[in-house]
């Protein structure tokens, strides 16, 4: 089953940073993926710019999308990045979890929808991922 672990945590810090100490900050979460590829758990991941590049649309189906800038939230803590992990089941995508290197704030383990559950044979017929096989 695949989990997505969202990266939430403080912004900013990143400004004063050289890029000596952010190659070495990020050998930590590059020692994470190879882990996580090597054991066939990684299916992707990816850090995210700072939330004042986010773009917000709101609305929904047959109505007109107000877009704003900035993220959905005003909060000190924002979505830095993400994981989507194969797991066997909940408890290990949560020892995977602990596995990730964030200095800081908290990672929300959510499985992703089996669509199977709503009689689709492939999860491409709801618009998914097919899962790896």
């Amino acid at each position: 089953m695949r989990y997505m672990l969202t990266l939430i945590g403080p912004e900013g810090g990143s400004e004063d940073i050289t890029p000596e100490q952010m190659k070495e900050e990020m050998s930590h979460w590059a020692q994470f993926g190879q882990d996580a590829m090597e054991k066939g758990a990684f299916v992707a991941g990816e850090g995210l710019q700072e939330s004042s590049t986010a773009t917000t649309l709101r609305g929904g189906r047959g109505k007109e999308w107000a877009i704003t800038d900035g993220p959905y939230a005003e909060s000190k803590e924002q979505l830095g990045g993400f994981y989507l992990l194969e797991c066997e089941n909940l408890d290990a995508a949560i020892e995977w979890a602990k596995k990730v290197p964030l200095r800081e704030g908290s990672i929300e383990v959510r499985p992703v929808m089996d669509y199977t559950e709503y009689g689709f044979d492939d999860p491409a017929e709801a618009g998914a991922t097919p899962a790896a096989s």
